[in-house]
């Protein structure tokens, strides 16, 4: 039975879906004004774990992700300019434009982490008559006000369980504590569904409306779409920790106070990727892309190793130091499988297989546990009572849920330097002198330098050693 942490309840619960068999889950995406970073990756790494171990224990998952390509101010608090106007006018490039090429590079990075695509994107400005239609129902039931020359905002008052999600006080919030103040706003917590364009200024991005030009707010997007894909109730939403206190809060009082229904059932958060200065951020600009670290020579699947090292729901330290552990850690692991695929010899009849893989499905049904299902991966691997083949079955069962790629893992092409040539011809005088023991000392001079010497009808081969004492 799957479990999972949902953070409206703040406990551990069984997952039962509103459809036997069947799931619908919704993941905020990127707002494509600038590449994302390693942090916002580390988010959809873990969505992308979510839905993989949703399927793996045959579900039939409908994935719904928004691309935000209109509508996110620079402030939360519906003050600033749009991100992505803000960026065309720095590198005078059309709104569209922008956002077609950070979204094209979003799409690039999910790929290089080899992370399952949604069934269905949704672009913000092509589902504007939804989100207005969505605001003309809050409306007629009296959840809007109008503040002159802004836009249509949602009034929190009226909503007796804004904030459940947060665990908010709205008596306890302060104008300008949380938010700025914004004049007309007739409570901290209100927040635009609709924003009017100025009228000294055109938009690129904006469209009519009955209550005049402009564009939606950030928060109305997911809701609208979400409802249209999935239903005005559905199974799972997901994002990072920092959409729980404004942006998931929203979303619930707009779509609940619309339908008078349950909006979501389980809301699921991935924690912080956390650099030594703190929470990684394009505001701060102290973020790293995944093209940083391909120009250093890593790989982009060493990253995503990386990311399963920790739980989700734990904060994940980002430095050099720990990406080149699981960079190590991520060559010995498809050493390991060479040396497997190398000798695919006995058959599968340990038991200790199913023992491996009941392992393995409790570690992932609770809550998610990956790093704790890597290391039942690393003992399985080093079991020496069970054949390779049967190893080998656990690696590609294994990662439909790990999705490392681990069955596109090829013999490694080994350049042979001159001192490693020395050694071979030095161990094949040795046995061609029938000198056994000058022979064994050789091969274990060329363990130590990461290699297994095999003799063979065309003569000595060499293969990586998978040097399991540094995982």
């Amino acid at each position: 039975m799957l479990k999972l942490y949902n953070a409206l309840t703040r406990k551990i619960e069984e997952f039962e879906p509103l459809i036997k068999g069947m799931v619908g889950l919704y993941t905020c995406g990127p707002t494509v004004y600038n590449y994302a970073h390693i942090g916002n990756l580390r988010t959809y790494v873990f969505e992308d774990l979510l839905k993989r171990i949703l399927l793996y224990n045959l579900y039939n998952v409908k994935h719904v992700m928004n691309i935000t390509d209109v509508g996110h101010l620079t402030s939360d608090a519906d003050t600033g300019e749009d991100k992505i106007e803000e960026k065309a006018l720095k590198e005078k490039k059309s709104a569209w434009e922008i956002a077609k090429f950070y979204e094209d590079a979003f799409k690039k990075d999910i790929k290089l982490l080899n992370i399952l695509e949604p069934d269905i994107w949704c672009r913000a400005t092509e589902h504007i008559k939804e989100q207005i239609e969505l605001i003309k129902k809050l409306e007629e039931r009296g959840y809007t006000y109008i503040i002159e020359g802004d836009g249509v905002y949602f009034d929190t008052s009226k909503f007796n369980d804004y904030g459940k999600l947060a665990k908010l006080k709205k008596a306890n919030l302060r104008a300008g504590a949380r938010v700025e103040i914004i004049p007309g706003k007739r409570n901290a917590t209100d927040f635009a569904l609709w924003k009017f364009s100025k009228e000294d200024s055109k938009r690129q991005m904006e469209w009519p409306s009955p209550w005049g030009i402009g564009f939606p707010g950030w928060h109305i997007e997911c809701s609208a779409m979400s409802m249209k894909y999935l239903g005005e109730t559905f199974d799972i939403h997901c994002g990072g920790i920092d959409h729980i206190p404004v942006h998931h809060t929203n979303e619930i009082a707009q779509a609940e106070a619309s339908t008078g229904k349950k909006f979501v059932n389980y809301w699921i958060h991935g924690n912080f990727l956390i650099m030594k200065q703190g929470k990684m951020a394009k505001s701060e600009g102290n973020f790293l892309t995944l093209q940083n670290l391909l120009d250093k020579g890593y790989e982009p699947l060493a990253y995503r190793y990386f990311c399963l090292t920790a739980h989700y729901k734990s904060e994940l330290i980002f430095s050099w130091e720990n990406l080149d552990a699981a960079n190590n850690a991520f060559k010995n692991l498809k050493n390991k499988i060479r040396e497997i695929k190398s000798n695919l010899c006995g058959s599968a009849r340990s038991i200790k297989v199913q023992e491996y893989k009941q392992q393995f499905v409790e570690a992932i049904n609770n809550d998610l546990d990956v790093p704790k299902a890597l290391t039942i991966f690393w003992k399985a691997l080093k079991d020496e009572d069970m054949s390779n083949t049967e190893k080998y079955g656990l690696i590609i069962d294994f990662d439909k849920v790990f999705g490392l790629h681990l069955d596109q893992i090829k013999e490694e092409e080994i350049i042979i330097n001159e001192a490693l040539r020395k050694l071979i011809d030095e161990r094949e005088k040795a046995r061609q002198d029938k000198n056994w023991k000058k022979g064994d000392e050789i091969r274990e001079k060329i363990k130590k330098l990461g290699f297994l010497v095999e003799d063979t009808n065309e003569g000595p081969k060499l293969r990586r050693f998978s040097q399991d004492s540094l995982i």
